[in-house]
């Protein structure tokens, strides 16, 4: 057991889901595994082991924000054994062209945390997903005519902003969505040669000011499930 994971040795798979809500953990476990068994229950961060056509999968919340998910990985990587690593989340958009329950891939992950200007001494890293995970699943997205777009996504530490146009300035430099997670998720994974990428749902736009449910952002983004899953095959 470690620190914030509860399970015992061999109890997480290889493979590894990572929702922020740990009741889209619980969703995603009980709606897509077979015979998912609980491995934790730490501080309500659910975490459960399944199969999927055969294949090991365990799926953990993480929370929200660079740090929380930082500490799940760092242990699941570090004490369980996880290789392959998917983050499976919501989204703002912040381009025009992308509605409610778009799918977007994350190839790189701009952020404002301050957690790689501090590792790399104020130096730029620049986080990018792994690209045979990405390729498989761009390509089962393709092969199954699922719509997807992919590039750079902002990773932020600030869920409310102080301005509603502070988006327009990532905007304009093509950055398609903000969420809180992959940036931290793809420099860990870097740090022990792992792979990670970042499926996201478009859950509500900054431009057109449209939203989801938080029910519906808990249990019906299941397009990015289908294609994390697949692309552990």
């Amino acid at each position: 057991m470690s620190l914030h994971i509860n399970a015992q040795p061999g109890a997480v798979a290889e493979n590894v889901l990572l929702p922020g809500d740990p009741l889209r953990a619980k969703w995603i476990a009980e709606t897509y595994l077979e015979d998912p068994v609980r491995y934790n229950n730490v501080r309500g961060m659910l975490g459960y082991t399944g199969t999927y056509r055969g294949q090991r999968v365990s799926v953990q919340g993480t929370g929200m924000g660079i740090p929380s998910t930082l500490i799940y990985c760092h242990e699941l990587i570090t004490q369980y054994g996880a290789k392959k690593l998917i983050r499976v989340g919501s989204a703002g958009a912040y381009q025009p062209h992308l509605q409610l329950r778009d799918i977007v891939i994350a190839m790189a992950a701009s952020t404002t945390s301050g957690i790689n200007a501090a590792r790399f001494s104020n130096a730029d890293y620049a986080p990018t997903a792994d690209f045979d995970l990405f390729l498989k699943a761009a390509n089962y997205a393709q092969r199954h005519h699922i719509p997807i777009t992919a590039g750079n996504v902002l990773s932020a530490d600030s869920f409310y902003s102080d301005s509603e146009i502070a988006y327009q300035k990532w905007a304009e430099y093509g950055i398609l969505c903000v969420e809180m997670e992959a940036a931290g998720l793809y420099t860990i994974a870097a740090k022990h040669n792992v792979q990670a990428l970042a499926i996201l749902t478009i859950s509500d736009s900054l431009v057109t000011r449209q939203e989801t449910t938080s029910e519906e952002r808990e249990n019906t983004f299941g397009t990015m499930v289908e294609i994390a899953l697949n692309t552990f095959q």
